[in-house]
């Protein structure tokens, strides 16, 4: 069977023909801008007309909702962009695992590109295409709704072509626009991203009752073992070789991502056996970490058990609790066959169980992701109630098709609201920049301060993604 990547890549090597011919055949109507090149037209302007006609009752009071998620946005990507920078910064071990560079274009096959595929599922040049068509039409057209519902003449609108990459603009009349009232100015820049959150909930919800549909739970995925924390100098013996100083730990590590054996004292004295990632020690000791954490020394860890469990003993799991309700069957020194699936292969894993708290103990851990921020709080509140990260699902018809479909649904919904986010940044080249500049004379009735404070948040932010970009660098080193 041939690979969704042959296919995609050759509709992107398809896609891009097309453009240049394209373009080359409409040049009468390209202004090229910088890198950019403009296809002007008139398309959507008397549908822009006809929106604001027939549902200018619904835009007057909608026109205040629109300015608040201005607002509400911004603070929210500010904060996120300082908690980002916090972590990064204090956090040394991030950086080392997460060997990317910390601003990473959203283009596509970046998670291949930027080594990210334990993070984010592919994004193919199919689905940048479609969710980028989705997500610039929507912003652009609000755009022009509230112009045209403020009475501010629409010049052109058109896309905008970055090589095969495509946008979207709405060009109103600049003088009207400077010459309008503060408040319609901020409605139209808030307009777009407002568009873009009303894209990602309405796709949101399709999401949901796709997968609803289309999937049923199958097993369970876990994404560590059993684990605490132990001090980094209590570490005694690695492999029974015996270690009088934490120095010597460093000489006896490579870069390999391999399971060794340490002996150590736990947090509570008790000297007990672990298992730990030798690369991960390394990284522990080149931190000068005081902690780290280990796995325990259970069934699950010293097989490598991996993949998706299905069966126990042929019993089917479908959820944490029906792993845990099977468990509680067996007693601590019974053999159990473990059946896992992975890359559509199925295993048998003859394992005996160990014991924890008088109960048999597999040794295998759920680790929750952490994310901070907006973004945490959307994928644990939203995208993770759609698919919970921990239950291995199967599609009840065309496996491939469900799946392909699902991550093109997933990608619309988060580009949108990464968008918006993005887009109220106060940097002068997004809508958030004038935003934030109409706000700050607004509230301070002097055009010099805002003038000003826009120019502080500007190179503010510019400088904390330097810093960001400096602090990655300097860890190669």
């Amino acid at each position: 069977m041939v690979s969704f990547w042959v296919y995609d890549v050759a509709f992107l090597v398809l896609f891009t023909l097309f453009i240049i011919v394209f373009l080359h055949k409409k040049r009468a109507n390209l202004e090229r801008q910088g890198i950019l090149f403009l296809y002007k037209t008139k398309l959507g302007i008397k549908l822009m007309d006809w929106t604001v006609d027939k549902f200018r009752g619904f835009l007057k009071p909608l026109q205040y909702i629109v300015v608040a998620s201005g607002f509400i946005l911004m603070i929210s990507m500010i904060w996120l962009l300082i908690k980002t920078v916090y972590l990064y910064m204090t956090s040394p071990i991030i950086i080392q695992l997460i060997r990317a560079p910390p601003i990473a274009p959203l283009i596509p096959y970046f998670p291949t590109l930027f080594n990210m595929e334990s993070f984010f599922p592919q994004l193919y040049f199919t689905y940048f295409l479609i969710a980028l068509v989705i997500v610039a039409v929507s912003h652009e057209f609000a755009h022009g709704i509230f112009a045209r519902f403020y009475k501010i003449r629409i010049k052109t609108t058109g896309f905008a072509f970055l090589g095969p990459i495509l946008g979207a603009f709405v060009e109103p009349d600049e003088k009207q626009m400077q010459k309008a009232k503060k408040f319609p100015q901020l409605t139209i820049l808030a307009a777009g991203t407002f568009a873009n959150v009303v894209m990602t909930v309405i796709f949101g919800l399709i999401l949901g009752g796709f997968f609803a549909l289309s999937f049923a739970p199958a097993g369970i995925n876990f994404n560590t073992y059993g684990s605490e924390q132990i001090n980094v100098d209590s570490i005694n013996s690695i492999n029974g070789q015996q270690i009088n100083d934490i120095s010597q730990i460093a000489g006896m590590l490579s870069d390999e991502n391999l399971l060794i054996d340490i002996s150590a004292s736990s947090l509570e004295g008790t000297q007990k056996n672990y298992l730990i990632r030798e690369n991960n020690l390394k990284f522990a000791i080149e931190a000068s970490a005081e902690q780290i954490t280990v796995f325990d020394d259970s069934p699950a860890a010293r097989s490598g058990l991996r993949g998706p469990i299905t069966q126990i003993n042929g019993e089917k799991i479908t959820s944490i609790k029906s792993l845990q309700n099977e468990l509680n069957n067996y007693s601590p020194g019974d053999e159990i066959i473990v059946t896992t699936k992975q890359d559509g292969n199925v295993d048998n894993h003859e394992l005996i169980l160990g014991e924890r708290n008088g109960q048999a103990y597999l040794g295998i851990g759920f680790l929750n992701s952490g994310r901070g921020g907006v973004i945490g709080w959307f994928m644990t509140n939203v995208v993770e109630n759609v698919k919970d990260p921990f239950i291995y699902y199967e599609s009840r018809w065309d496996g491939d098709f469900a799946w392909f479909i699902y991550y093109l649904l997933w990608w619309i919904v988060i580009i949108n609201i990464l968008v918006a986010l993005f887009n109220m940044l106060p940097v002068s080249i997004l809508d958030g920049g004038r935003f934030f500049y109409l706000s700050v004379w607004g509230i301070t009735g002097s055009e010099k301060i805002g003038k000003k404070a826009f120019a502080f948040a500007t190179w503010f932010i510019v400088a904390l993604l330097i810093l960001m970009m400096v602090r990655w660098a300097i860890s190669f080193f």
